[in-house]
């Protein structure tokens, strides 16, 4: 079951509350690892240890007259911690905090997104397997194409998610990273042992070279793998929304009961769900073209990239949390109507079975340009008359002399467009 979604669990990663509390635990672990060096007093360490804490307002109080946020912090921990205070933060600078607990949020809210594609490819690939050969009529141009099957579409989706899953893995890893390095990354007043020692313990690894700041390429990729899967939410969405169309009707989002979709129109049922993961991919998406500009910073640090942060991450991971589960809410209830499909692939005459023909008659001796001509032919008038195209091509004398009687009729066959199916769930799949 997709789990419902909480604008909590995401929001919470944003909140100052888990921002300090981060922020303390580095401070502290930073403590420990200079006690362990000797760089300061055993005694003080285990004071921030015991002792530390911090008070939201207290902490904003003092950043009215500072205006500076990490200071702020310190002074609030230091009044909850005493004398040993003073051994607090040595040699550090404050994006050894910022940074470091950036990435420490950003790992979380990656594990959120994971488990959110979980239970997303989760419902794909159950609803995939359901109508697995269920066919339904492929479109390019929003125009009727060849045949292909509900299942494999839903399975094309799958396969997407299951890349956008493997960029945010490795996306996640590229931003794992802590940075207690000093003013401009050198180590002068901070052994690199410390720093060490902190990414050890919040699960991140050392940032091999960096300036005052993590370097930003990291958080670039990050935010273009957000990028990506929500475009392939949007890509789902667009499909759904196109099905639930009252001309083709194949498939339309659960209408709850209760629910209404007009205030003017009591028989509207509307793809709102659809069409507001639409929307939210564009929220997403925004933050991948700040995140790249981030990059460029002046020498070893200037803090344009700063604020830009503070906003477009809450934001993109809130958005991309709620697309995800909303989607996968959707599939999961998804309404599929197959007899509609069937009717789909049968409205225009069977005229989607003209390749067939074409490659038979071409297979049969006749020129390709000459085949084609005589195949188009019959489509169009078809298309336009609403005759069968089947019963069009074999009154053709042209067509009865190149193909043996009965044949063409072999070339109708909807079974032969749904061939490998098996095959293209086994490289997405898998054997099982």
């Amino acid at each position: 079951m997709i789990p419902r979604y909480s604008r909590a669990g995401m929001a919470a990663i944003w909140e100052p509350a888990n921002r300090y509390r981060i922020w303390l635990e580095i401070e502290t672990l930073a403590a420990e690892a200079m006690a362990e060096m000797g760089t300061i007093p055993r005694a003080a360490a285990k004071a921030v240890r015991e002792r530390g804490r911090f008070d939201i307002a207290r902490i904003d109080e003092i950043e009215r007259e500072t205006h500076h946020d990490v200071i702020a912090f310190l002074t609030d921990l230091a009044s909850h911690v005493g004398p040993e205070a003073r051994f607090v933060h040595q040699g550090m600078t404050s994006s050894d905090v910022l940074d470091t607990c950036l990435a420490v949020q950003l790992t979380q809210a990656a594990d959120l997104l994971l488990a959110d594609l979980d239970a997303l490819l989760a419902a794909l690939k159950r609803r995939a397997v359901e109508h697995k050969m269920t066919p339904c009529m492929g479109r390019s141009h929003g125009v009727h194409a060849e045949p292909t099957t509900f299942g494999l579409k839903l399975a094309g989706h799958y396969a997407a998610f299951a890349r956008g899953r493997k960029r945010l893995e490795a996306a996640r890893a590229d931003v794992a990273v802590a940075k207690i390095s000093g003013a401009v990354g050198t180590f002068a007043n901070v052994d690199p042992g410390v720093e060490a020692y902190v990414a050890e313990k919040l699960g991140l690894s050392p940032e091999p070279v960096s300036t005052q700041v993590v370097p930003r390429d990291r958080h670039a990729h990050f935010f273009a793998a957000l990028g990506v899967i929500a475009s392939s939410v949007e890509n789902l969405a667009i499909e759904i929304r196109h099905l639930q169309r009252t001309e083709v009707r194949e498939a339309e989002e659960y209408f709850e009961p209760g629910q209404k979709g007009s205030s003017a129109m009591p028989h509207k049922r509307n793809p709102v769900l659809s069409e507001n993961l639409t929307g939210l991919a564009r929220v997403v998406r925004a933050a991948v073209v700040p995140a790249l500009e981030n990059v460029a910073l002046w020498h070893e640090r200037d803090i344009s990239h700063s604020a830009v942060e503070r906003v477009f991450a809450p934001d993109a991971t809130i958005a991309l949390d709620f697309a995800l589960a909303r989607l996968g809410k959707i599939i999961e209830r998804l309404v599929v109507y197959p007899d509609a499909m069937r009717r789909n692939l049968d409205r225009l005459g069977g005229v989607i079975h003209s390749q067939r023909v074409l490659l038979a008659l071409t297979q049969a001796g006749m020129a390709r340009e000459d085949a084609y001509r005589l195949v188009q032919r019959h489509a169009l008038a078809a298309w336009d008359t609403g005759r069968d195209f089947q019963a069009l091509l074999a009154a053709d004398p042209e067509v009865a002399k190149t193909l043996r009687a009965g044949e063409l009729a072999r070339h109708f066959d909807l079974d032969h467009h749904l061939k490998h199916v098996g095959t293209i769930f086994r490289r997405v799949f898998g054997e099982s």
